[in-house]
């Protein structure tokens, strides 16, 4: 059967990304179980549509639902800036307010309350909230056409989305991850949304996971403001390079693996911290094991007791890793640098965070 666009339904998909088969990223086995011979063998490829644009999961034969996550402090803090800002702008008009949620956690919610908001959930509401849940969508037309129609005629939609010319720019190849069916560009999301009967009229841009967007959409037919056209003009350029990410894998996988390798010669103690799904498929394809990586510490309580999906890593709890008094530390995602140095101040000094060209200091 031929394959169809998720968001605009055209049938010309071009892959762009293809890790072959991995390790499902949402199920976290118990740690004491043995890794079974059909774990890594769910294949995980990024396609584009030479008409919309989308970049979009290619298949996804995963069932599992990924344990519901710690919100981290950073994502909780650009959440208050994102509704100032919204605020700002003259945008928070009525009384009443809607949101399509993240399997990742956290809820804007209670900042609108503070702002007069009540929650609805039947019928359109004033603001219509969407922070990296429609990207969870299989269906992407369906997906926009739903927030369309759960949109005031005279409401608000604002969709937060991790920039795919932000992946591409810093080679974030493993933002690519089962149950993940779409990463956007703003010129894609504007055809989207405009096939659903929105449009963009204006976007605000964040450091979030090396750079986020939020836009703020309404019914109609609006004039994009100067911040997004600032965004369209950036991104094309970032966006020629996709293509890139495929070597940025082999890259960025060698020198983890060196690293961990050159660290276990030496000796060293060598723990990570994030049981992050875009963590799964970079440690088992990077070969890693207890005898390179002691475990990978995380503040999920759903994940403690687990292990890191396709290899023998457990995952322990912060207290547990400080415990443990390593030599060294991969944090594996590098908005949490801050937080963890604040709430894990034991540990100062020996922080490393993982990035594509190899681990930093």
């Amino acid at each position: 059967m031929t394959r169809r666009c998720r968001g605009c339904g055209n049938s010309t998909l071009t892959p762009v990304l293809d890790l072959g088969a991995v390790p499902a990223a949402d199920h976290f086995p118990p740690r004491d179980t043995a890794i079974a011979t059909c774990e890594a063998g769910h294949p995980l490829r990024m396609d584009q549509c030479a008409d919309c644009g989308l970049a979009q999961l290619a298949d996804d034969d995963t069932v599992t639902a990924e344990p519901r996550g710690i919100e981290p402090q950073a994502l909780r803090d650009q959440a208050a800036a994102a509704v100032r800002l919204v605020h700002d702008a003259g945008l928070l008009h009525g009384h009443t307010v809607t949101e399509f949620g993240s399997p990742h956690g956290g809820t804007w919610l209670p900042l609108l309350t503070e702002h007069g908001f009540t929650e609805t959930a039947g019928g359109p509401a004033d603001i219509v909230l969407d922070c990296f849940g429609i990207m969870h969508e299989p269906d992407q037309q369906a997906a926009f056409a739903a927030r369309a129609a759960a949109t005031a005629p005279d409401g608000v939609l604002l969709v937060q989305y991790h920039s795919l010319a932000t992946i591409v720019a810093e080679g974030q190849w493993n933002a690519l991850r089962h149950g993940h069916f779409a990463y956007y560009s703003l010129r894609t999301l504007r055809s989207l949304l405009q096939a659903a009967g929105m449009s963009v009229v204006t976007a605000w841009e964040f450091d979030l996971y090396g750079g986020t967007v939020l836009l703020a959409v309404r019914h109609g037919d609006h004039a994009p403001d100067a911040a997004v056209e600032k965004i369209l003009a950036a991104e094309a350029e970032a966006l020629e390079a996709t293509a890139q990410l495929q070597d940025t894998v082999d890259r960025h996988v060698h020198a983890l693996r060196d690293w961990l390798e050159d660290g276990a010669a030496q000796g060293h103690r060598v723990y990570a911290y994030g049981a992050a799904s875009r963590a799964v498929a970079l440690l088992a394809m990077a070969g890693a094991h207890r005898g390179l990586l002691a475990a990978v510490a995380d503040a999920s309580p759903a994940k403690q007791g687990c292990r890191m999906p396709g290899t023998d890593v457990p995952i322990i709890s912060p207290a547990e890793l400080v415990a443990a008094n390593p030599d060294v530390v991969l944090l594996t995602l590098p908005d949490l640098l801050a937080e963890v140095r604040t709430a894990l101040p034991e540990l100062d000094g020996r922080w490393t965070i993982d990035d594509p060209g190899g681990p930093r200091r």
